[in-house]
């Protein structure tokens, strides 16, 4: 049981290490401590509903329906960060941050525009069913029965453990970020990991030769 567990908690974590968009988005919502425990908890559970549908066998039908469309998938989620990144490209030259005072402010259109964006982040990225319902589901096949649940547990506790540790790391260091040069460099360091994935995603894509 414990080989099942460790397992799938460091295999998880070795495939959530990368810092992608999603992780950036729970880092910059750390530094700006807005709504961090609901974050986390929303990519943690996200990421153990995903594992536990791969785990059940669902790798093994969506593995060919992903094939024969990964391309549109990876294109288009390569688009959509491109138009987030430009965004956050264009905020860090207006430069009209509010004040650290205001960073904590809570809204309804606040909560829902960010968690709208999340789960984009989150379910629009190609990698995250290859990652979790297809490669992990590929690897719990090894366990049987009771062993299988176990697997998952690890896996899940491994992602709810990371986005954990970025983000109220990230927020321990959101007294630092009290100037608009601050999340100017915050804003062109998100944007550049937004320009880099969609470019990772492209080239996987046939359209580039190198899918």
């Amino acid at each position: 049981m414990l080989s099942a567990f460790f397992s799938g908690f460091f295999i998880s974590l070795s495939l959530i290490l990368a810092i992608g968009p999603q992780n950036s988005f729970v880092i910059r919502q750390g530094l700006l401590n807005q709504y961090v425990l609901a974050v986390v908890l929303f990519c943690g559970i996200s990421d153990a509903v995903l594992i536990c549908l791969g785990v059940l066998g669902l790798g093994t039908i969506m593995a060919p329906v992903f094939t024969q469309y990964s391309d549109w998938m990876f294109g288009l989620s390569a688009l959509w960060l491109a138009i987030y990144a430009i965004g956050r490209v264009r905020a860090a030259h207006r430069g009209d941050y509010p004040a650290a005072a205001d960073s904590d402010t809570r809204n309804p259109e606040s909560f829902r525009a960010i968690f709208a964006l999340l789960a984009v982040l989150t379910f629009a990225n190609p990698h995250v069913y290859l990652d979790t319902v297809i490669l992990l589901g590929a690897v719990s096949i090894s366990y049987i029965g009771l062993e299988k649940l176990v697997f998952a547990i690890g896996a899940s506790l491994a992602s709810l453990s990371f986005f954990a540790t970025i983000g109220f790391g990230a927020k321990r260091l959101g007294p630092f970020m009290r100037t608009p040069r601050a999340w100017q460099i915050i804003d062109l360091l998100t944007a550049l990991v937004m320009f880099i994935f969609a470019g990772i995603l492209l080239a996987q894509t046939s359209w580039t030769g190198a899918g």
